[in-house]
């Protein structure tokens, strides 16, 4: 059977030559920013590598393939089609339907590393949810890179998660964390969630060095380089704070659960806010993404 990875020309072309290379997950742009400055955005993330001399591969699932790299229209149809978010477990599915998506965390690291991609920028990891003891509600990201061997450069992941508890089953997973310049855990719209970090590292070399040193153990799972916002890059702290005691209560109040609790805070924090989460995230986003490109470099060398 004709396999359904599809490499654009620039990403095969990268890889053969051994150019320096991010994965950028869709999901960002069709569910995480607004229309129609996520078009915009989705360009920008893109030129940004480009601009230091890394090759983008923005990863989606378009009339049944798995994209590794995209297009200028590809990438406009998923900034601007009503598409699914995909995680792992949905690929199967959309596949056998001819079927187009967006990919999130999961299914972005399984497809970048399906193509030989082993650097990957996203905005913020998946993670246990609050209350999970009760629920068992957790993200798929935590399995899938306890068994994908790629560098992931996120901000922590959102404070809308129970942080500690993600900590604990990284740890238990197997999944390496390093905090990059910082031995705080970020959480996402804030520079540190509290939590320290066994680990930290200086820079884009510490970590394709400890990329290599993995190679040498033949570890499988995945390194997490958690990479904070400069203190006046964050979201106000009192603001966020409150923001997300209202957000939840209103989830607890309305009812909401299961995958309805995670975007549901999501667009009630953009609203407490008044966008300024949103503005936020971008910084977030590209800030990952200028780590990534220096750890794709640095990585190429060895």
């Amino acid at each position: 059977m004709a396999s359904p990875l599809s490499v654009s020309p620039s990403v095969a072309d990268a890889l053969a030559s051994g150019t320096p290379i991010v994965a950028l997950e869709s999901t960002i742009i069709a569910h995480g920013l607004p229309r129609p400055g996520n078009l915009e955005a989705a360009r920008h993330f893109e030129q940004v590598l480009v601009d230091a001399g890394v090759v983008p591969a923005t990863i989606a699932v378009l009339d049944g393939e798995l994209k590794a790299g995209l297009t200028p229209d590809e990438l406009e149809r998923i900034a601007t089609e009503e598409l699914p978010k995909l995680s792992l477990r949905d690929l199967p599915a959309v596949l056998a339907r001819g079927g187009s998506g967006a990919t999130t965390v999961a299914a972005t690291s399984y497809i970048a590393d399906h193509a030989g991609i082993r650097v990957f920028a996203t905005g913020g990891l998946g993670g246990v949810h609050r209350g999970a003891s009760e629920t068992f509600d957790e993200s798929a990201d935590l399995k899938v890179l306890a068994d994908v061997p790629i560098t992931v450069v996120s901000a922590g992941v959102k404070s809308i998660l129970d942080i500690g508890g993600t900590l604990e089953r990284m740890e238990s997973l197997g999944i390496t964390v390093v905090g990059y310049r910082t031995d705080e855990f970020p959480s996402f719209w804030l520079r540190s969630s509290g939590h320290q970090l066994d680990w930290t590292v200086p820079d884009a070399a510490a970590v394709a060095a400890i990329m290599e040193s993995r190679e040498q153990l033949e570890l499988c799972s995945a390194l997490v380089v958690a990479n904070p916002l400069a203190v006046e890059d964050q979201l106000d702290p009192a603001e966020h704070d409150a923001a997300l005691e209202e957000a939840l209560r209103r989830a607890t109040e309305k009812q909401i659960t299961g995958k309805d609790v995670t975007p549901f805070l999501l667009e009630t924090i953009v609203e407490l806010t008044a966008g300024k989460s949103v503005a936020v995230n971008l910084r977030i986003a590209e800030n990952n993404i200028r780590v990534a490109a220096e750890i794709a470099t640095a990585w190429s060398r060895l």
